[in-house]
C-alpha cells in the first residue's frame, strides 16, 4: 500500500495529522438544458464558473453567493448543492470543491466586472465545455449539469456510486 502523497497534511509549512483542505465554492448558471455560464479570468489561461475560495467563518453557500456578487455584480440566491468534489493536487494540496445551482438568470441580465478578475462571461454549450477549461473542472461541470441529486466526486469523477 502506498503512503500519502508528499503534500498530504501540509498547512502553511506545518505538518498535520488530519486533512486540512482548501475549500472552494462555485455556482452553475444555465441557459436552457444545454448551456452553462463560463467566465474568462484575467489571471488564468482557461475559463471557470463563478466562484472562489471560502473565507474563514464563511460557509460554502455564503462564499458562492459572495463570489457571484464580486465577480458578476449581481445579487441572486444560490440554489441547491449539486456536487462535492475532492480534488487534491500537487500544487494546491488537499482541496474540496462545492458546486451549487444558480438556476437560469433572466434574459438580459447584465454583469459588472468590478474587481478586475473577470474579463468576459459567456454561455457555452455543454458539449464545448472541455474546449474552454481544464479536464478536472470540465468533468465537475458535466456532473453538476446532470445532477438530479447531490453527487460526490473525486477529481470530477463520480465515486462510490
Amino acid at each position: 500500500m502506498r503512503g500519502p502523497p508528499a503534500y498530504a497534511g501540509r498547512v502553511g509549512g506545518l505538518e498535520s495529522a488530519y486533512a486540512t483542505p482548501r475549500v472552494a465554492a462555485g455556482v452553475l448558471f444555465h441557459q436552457g438544458k444545454s448551456r452553462v455560464l463560463m467566465l474568462r479570468t484575467t489571471y488564468k489561461d482557461y475559463w471557470e464558473i463563478p466562484g472562489g475560495y471560502v473565507q474563514p467563518g464563511e460557509s460554502p453557500r455564503q462564499a458562492a453567493h459572495r463570489e457571484v456578487a464580486e465577480e458578476l455584480g449581481i445579487d441572486v440566491p444560490v440554489g441547491r448543492l449539486l456536487v462535492v468534489d475532492w480534488a487534491p493536487s500537487e500544487q494546491e494540496g488537499d482541496k474540496l470543491n462545492f458546486v451549487f445551482d444558480g438556476g437560469e438568470l433572466p434574459a438580459g441580465t447584465e454583469f459588472t466586472f468590478a474587481d478586475g478578475e473577470i474579463s468576459l462571461a459567456r454561455y457555452v454549450d455543454l458539449d464545448e465545455v472541455d474546449e474552454y477549461t481544464v479536464p478536472r473542472l470540465a468533468r465537475r461541470i458535466h456532473c453538476a449539469a446532470h445532477a438530479d441529486q447531490v453527487r460526490y466526486l473525486e477529481h470530477g469523477v463520480p465515486a462510490g456510486s
